[in-house]
């Protein structure tokens, strides 16, 4: 059964390259169409129903591109939908979330000196929040505030940052950081779905039926767009948040999350505007960098501010405690206190190391069996760990890794 491991990372591997994939799809196609809209330029003799034109320059060709702000005045024979490159990037995401998070819940969802939850309740939460996430948002942008562009934005960002400190509060940081990507994806790819996909429907509809379209559905759909733009940039972030954990793995992870959000907005204004041929606002980058020397400052003072110590030892599940107790487990602990504890420490004493890699400790029994299944893929099955094997682990201590890991599975009582 420990080839299960294996199989489940190679599995991990295969979606989310899936999800790299229809991300760089979506997010490009995102970010053409927001300039190319900015960029349109109205000129005489334009088709009725015309908005604006716009001539490009690409691979050898010309391409001269003309924008309907409600519709042609007929439907054209050919018609490309961008959707299905949102889609697929929430499916693919939503799988990762599955296989990653909800596979490997005792480790990488739940925090017990945290909160105490069971994996079924932690799975629960995530799932209600995503849901319940989107339909809050679709309540407000169809209420009155809806009106307000300004108004729905700065009570979108309240609740966003509220969702940050909740998910902190909830979740391991590395999952809560995962868990905001995931909101505000899920609420990007529903607006798609549920709103822009299904209103331009509406309007080819009542193009092949001969009626004259209804700009609401343009106008709707242009505010979630709108929405979407903005929230770009800090969905990336999130999402690559996973591999720096000082970004999510410290006492203000919660703030850090907040400012991101904030980066995002002047980030995409420079580019929004810029495309929009009104100018390059250059202050734009320098609020950036503001939020981000703020950024790195609050991820190396959380005991200076909060003068709060190490958690306590982490606590197993049983499917964890497994580890523990095997006949194996003394001679692993050797092997790993010997060669990875100097760096995977709450104070790593390598140099060059000052930060703790990933916020993986391997300092007590605990945390070495709670991060059993890392461990044997990183440094048993593969030679990942160390890195450079620059602590000298020799192929003998590789086989005490392995034996070890898969003396437990073997027994039936794990995985």
């Amino acid at each position: 059964m420990y080839e299960y491991a294996i199989a489940w990372e190679w599995m991990a591997f295969a979606v989310r390259w899936l999800h790299v994939i229809t991300a760089i799809a979506w997010i490009g196609s995102s970010f053409y169409f927001i300039a190319l809209d900015l960029g349109l330029v109205k000129r005489p003799n334009m088709p009725p129903g015309a908005y604006g034109e716009e001539w490009q320059v690409h691979g050898g060709g010309f391409y001269h591109i003309q924008k309907y702000l409600v519709a042609p005045a007929q439907m054209p024979e050919h018609l490309t939908w961008f959707k299905w490159e949102s889609y697929a990037t929430w499916l693919s995401g939503f799988a990762m979330l599955c296989i990653v998070y909800y596979g490997g819940a005792d480790l990488f969802l739940i925090d017990h000196s945290v909160l105490e939850l069971t994996q079924l309740q932690a799975i629960g939460l995530s799932l209600a929040s995503l849901a319940v996430g989107w339909l809050f948002y679709d309540f407000l942008c169809k209420s009155p505030l809806g009106n307000n562009t300004w108004g729905l934005m700065i009570v979108l960002y309240v609740a966003l940052v509220a969702m940050a400190w909740g998910y902190t509060q909830v979740f391991t940081g590395r999952a809560a950081f995962l868990h905001l990507g995931a909101f505000t994806a899920t609420i990007m790819s529903a607006n798609v779905f549920f709103i822009i996909i299904p209103n331009q429907k509406i309007v080819v509809a009542d193009l092949i039926a001969g009626r004259t379209p209804d700009p609401k559905y343009g106008r709707i759909a242009k505010q979630r767009s709108l929405h979407n733009n903005y929230l770009t940039l800090p969905v990336i972030f999130f999402m690559l948040s996973n591999h720096y954990p000082l970004a999510f793995a410290t006492q203000f992870n919660w703030v850090i999350a907040a400012l991101v959000f904030l980066m995002g907005v002047t980030i995409r204004h420079w580019f929004n505007t810029t495309h929009a041929r009104k100018g390059k606002p250059t202050w734009t980058w320098l609020v950036t960098a503001i939020i981000f020397i703020l950024i790195m400052w609050l991820s190396t003072v959380p005991k200076v501010l909060t003068g709060e110590q190490e958690a306590a030892a982490a606590k197993l599940s049983p499917a964890q405690q497994i580890f523990l107790t095997d006949a194996h487990f003394a001679s692993a602990r050797d092997v790993v206190q010997g060669r990875c504890s100097m760096c995977h420490a709450a104070e790593p004493v390598w140099e060059g190391v000052p930060f703790t890699p990933k916020a993986v400790k391997l300092e007590t029994d605990a945390q070495i069996a709670a991060h059993a299944r890392e461990i044997y893929l990183q440094a048993g099955r593969s030679h990942a760990m160390p890195p450079g094997n620059i602590t000298a682990i020799t192929p003998q201590e590789r086989k005490v890794l392995t034996a070890w890991y898969e003396s437990a599975v073997s027994e039936g009582k794990t995985e």
